[in-house]
C-alpha cells in the first residue's frame, strides 16, 4: 500500500482584494471563476452582545425581521423577487456580528443588489410579521422545555454566567424580552447599529474587482449614518463568573429517558495567544470522533452515543464545556469517567497523540474552503475578530508549532477539574443518589423554572407587540 500523502504544509487561500466605496464602507473581494456564482455579504460589527439590559433578543429579532418587509416591497415579494433571479438572501446575527448574505447567479447580481440593499438599509417591521416571529420564537422555547438536551444547553450558561451577563442569556433572549419587542425598538435599534461606519461588504465569487465595485457603489455607495453611533456596551469581566470551587446541579425532568451533563467554566476570547494550543488540547480531549471522551464514554463503556468538548470563543470569553447524554442508570459512572478524563488531561500528552490531533485539523482544513460559501464563513471570522489577512497562510505552521508542552500548559491553564460547574438534567429520583455518592462536591437540585423561568406564553404575543 502506498504511503498516505503527508498533510499540506501551506494552506492555498486565494488573496483578498480590498477596496472602499465612496462613503467608506471596506470591501473585501476574492475572486473564485470556478462556477459563475457569486456570495456577497453586509457584515455589521454589533450582535446579541450589544443588547440592552432587558431586552435581550433584539439583536437577534432585528435581524430575523429585515427581510419580512423592505423598501416597497413584502416579505413575500422579497422572496419571489430573489427566487426568480435564482438566487438567496438571508439575514444573520450572532453575538459579535450581524448582517444580511445574498447568493447568486454573477450574471443576475445587478438586479440581486439593490433588493440586499433594500433588507439591509431599508426595513419596514411590520407588526403582524413582529407578531407572527414572536410567537414562533415563544413556541420554540415552549418546545425546549421537553428537551433535555436543549433544557442542558441553556441551563449551564445561565448557571455559570447568571442572567445579568448577556452569555447566560440565549441569542434570542426569554420570554419575557422578546414579548416586549416593539416595531419601534427595531427601528431605533437597527438605525443605531446599522451604519456605515461599523459596515464591511465581503464578495466571493465570479466577479472581477472593478465591475462589482461599480455595482455595490450604486446599491450602497449613498448609505450615509443618522444620529450618532449608540457605544458598544462593555462586557464584564469574564472572571466573575468563573467557579471558584466544584459545584453541581441537578435540573429535574422526571420521566427523562437520559441524562444530559454538561461540566465546564468560562474559556476564552478569540483572540487568546493560545488559540492553536488550545484547538490541538480540544480535540484530544473531546473534539474529535476519536478523543478521549468520545472513546471513554461511547467505544469503551457505551454509556452514550457520543460525548465531546469545546471552547467557545467570541470578542469576549465564552464557555468552556464538556457534555454528552447518557444512560440514566449510568449517570454517576459517566460523571466519574468525565473527571477521570478531564484529570488525565492535566497529565504530560504523549507526542503521538498530539500529532494524531494535529493531522485530524490540517487534513480536515481544505475542506473549510471548498465553496464561496465556507470561504465567506471565513471571511468573515477574519473581519469580526480582527484577525490579520493572512492568517491562514500561516494556518499549518502554527497548528504544527504546537507542542506537548504547549498542550499540557494549557490544559493546565484553562481547565481546573476542582473548579467546575456541573449541571446535570435528568429524572432526580432515579441520578440523585448516585451522584451524591460520589462526592465530587455540594449538590443542588432545582426545577426547570428555578432556572430558566416560567414557561413562555405564545399567546402572549398577541398582546406583547405594539
Amino acid at each position: 500500500m502506498p504511503p498516505r500523502p503527508g498533510p499540506p504544509a501551506k494552506l492555498d487561500v486565494p488573496p483578498i482584494e480590498t477596496r472602499k466605496l465612496s462613503n467608506g464602507v471596506p470591501v473585501w473581494i476574492v475572486q473564485r471563476h470556478e462556477v459563475p456564482l457569486v456570495q456577497v455579504a453586509l457584515v455589521i460589527l454589533s450582535g446579541a452582545s450589544a443588547d440592552p439590559a432587558g431586552k435581550y433578543g433584539l439583536s437577534s429579532m432585528m435581524a430575523s425581521m429585515l427581510d419580512e418587509g423592505a423598501g416597497d416591497r413584502s416579505s413575500l415579494e422579497i422572496a419571489d423577487a430573489i427566487d426568480y433571479l435564482g438566487g438567496s438572501l438571508g439575514t444573520f446575527s450572532s453575538y459579535d456580528s450581524s448582517g444580511v448574505g445574498l447568493g447568486v447567479p454573477v450574471a443576475r447580481l445587478n438586479d440581486a443588489l439593490p433588493i440586499m440593499a433594500d433588507v439591509a438599509l431599508r426595513p419596514t417591521f411590520p407588526e403582524r410579521e413582529l407578531a407572527r416571529l414572536t410567537r414562533e420564537r415563544l413556541t420554540s422555547l415552549l418546545q425546549a422545555r421537553d428537551n433535555p438536551n436543549a433544557i442542558a444547553s441553556e441551563s449551564f450558561p445561565r448557571l455559570l454566567f447568571g442572567d445579568k451577563y448577556r452569555y447566560g442569556v440565549p441569542e434570542v433572549g426569554t420570554p419575557a424580552s422578546i414579548t416586549s419587542f416593539t416595531a419601534s425598538d427595531l427601528r431605533a435599534f437597527h438605525q443605531a447599529r446599522f451604519r456605515p461606519d461599523r459596515a464591511t461588504l465581503l464578495v466571493v465569487g465570479d466577479v472581477q474587482p472593478d465591475s462589482a465595485l461599480a455595482l455595490l457603489e450604486t446599491a450602497f455607495g449613498s448609505w450615509t449614518a443618522t444620529g450618532s453611533a449608540a457605544a458598544e456596551p462593555s462586557v464584564p469581566s469574564a472572571a466573575t463568573a468563573r467557579p471558584d470551587a466544584r459545584r453541581l446541579v441537578i435540573v429535574d425532568k422526571p420521566g427523562a429517558a437520559q441524562s444530559e451533563i454538561r461540566i465546564g467554566t468560562v474559556g476564552v476570547a478569540r483572540s487568546t495567544e493560545d488559540y492553536f494550543p488550545i484547538v490541538v488540547l480540544n480535540t484530544i480531549l473531546g473534539g474529535s470522533f476519536t478523543s478521549r471522551l468520545n472513546q471513554n464514554l461511547r467505544e469503551e463503556h457505551g454509556y452514550s452515543y457520543g460525548a465531546g468538548s469545546s471552547f467557545v470563543m467570541r470578542k469576549a470569553p465564552g464557555p468552556f464545556v464538556a457534555g454528552a447524554g447518557v444512560q440514566t442508570d449510568k449517570t454517576s459512572e459517566s460523571l466519574t469517567e468525565f473527571f477521570n478524563e478531564l484529570n488525565g488531561i492535566l497529565k504530560p500528552i504523549p507526542p503521538g497523540e498530539v500529532e494524531q490531533a494535529q493531522n485530524f485539523l490540517t487534513y480536515g482544513l481544505p475542506g473549510d474552503f471548498e465553496t464561496n460559501s465556507d470561504l465567506m464563513a471565513r471571511l468573515q471570522t477574519l473581519l469580526v475578530y480582527g484577525l490579520p489577512m493572512d492568517y491562514y497562510d500561516k494556518y499549518v505552521e502554527r497548528l504544527r508549532a504546537v507542542t506537548p508542552a504547549d498542550v499540557e500548559r494549557v490544559a493546565r491553564k484553562y481547565i481546573d477539574p476542582q473548579k467546575l460547574l456541573v449541571v446535570v438534567v435528568g429524572d432526580r429520583k432515579v441520578i440523585e443518589p448516585g451522584i451524591q455518592a460520589l462526592n465530587l462536591g455540594p449538590v443542588t437540585a432545582m426545577t426547570i423554572e428555578q432556572v430558566l423561568g416560567p414557561p413562555p406564553q405564545p399567546s402572549a404575543a398577541a398582546s406583547g407587540n405594539r
